[in-house]
């Protein structure tokens, strides 16, 4: 791998594995989990764990990569992008919003901020199978809406950003200083418009 890290095994219980370690994560957090747990949460023995990933690290960013292309893969599933352009936007704000604001979304922010420091990496790879994948899919989609004529676009990578920004707005920044730990649908509908309509009004045709 690029950051000198060994790739972890595949093999029959490796599903099992991250399961069990997404599962004492989530309730833990990075620094009280411990292998002993996670192990017994899959079903294993720290021999078996040990065979998968060599060190806690290893997993974690094995278990967050995981769930970031999961959620991404299901936004691909279940948004219609040939759909109106408004409504293909709605519904990527959305899934965003939903994940941001999940547990394990927040747990997941949470986790690689507080360890940034001892582990930089658990912060690029973070970024690179979340926020990044997310960028990168929302300008391969805004290239082709320009393509059609339904947006006007020049600086695809900055597009995507503000999206991104616009969709975070007021309920992040409460979430990340625990203001608030839940958000009702209404709360996530107004920022979810309010992104949709103030991106369509820069980029809109």
């Amino acid at each position: 791998m690029p950051d000198g890290t060994v790739a972890p095994k595949k093999g029959r219980k490796f599903d099992q594995v991250l399961e069990g370690a997404r599962q004492v994560f989530l309730s833990d957090g990075y620094e009280g989990a411990s292998v002993d747990d996670i192990a017994k949460a899959a079903g294993v023995s720290k021999a078996t764990l040990y065979s998968y990933f060599s060190d806690k690290r290893l997993l974690f960013m094995q278990v967050a990569k995981t769930e970031c292309a999961r959620q991404a893969d299901h936004a691909i599933e279940t948004i219609d992008m040939e759909a109106p352009v408004q409504q293909v936007l709605n519904n990527i704000a959305i899934e965003m919003m939903d994940f941001i604001t999940s547990q394990f979304g927040k747990r997941i922010f949470r986790i690689c901020v507080g360890e940034s420091d001892r582990f930089p990496e658990l912060g690029r790879e973070f970024y690179e199978s979340g926020p990044m994948m997310v960028r990168n899919r929302l300008v391969e989609y805004f290239q082709e809406a320009v393509a059609k004529g339904e947006l006007q676009i020049t600086d695809f990578e900055l597009a995507a950003d503000q999206f991104h920004e616009l969709c975070k707005a007021d309920l992040f920044p409460r979430m990340v200083f625990n203001m608030a730990d839940e958000f009702t649908k209404e709360e996530k509908r107004r920022v979810v418009d309010g992104a949709v309509d103030m991106f369509m009004a820069r980029y809109g045709v």
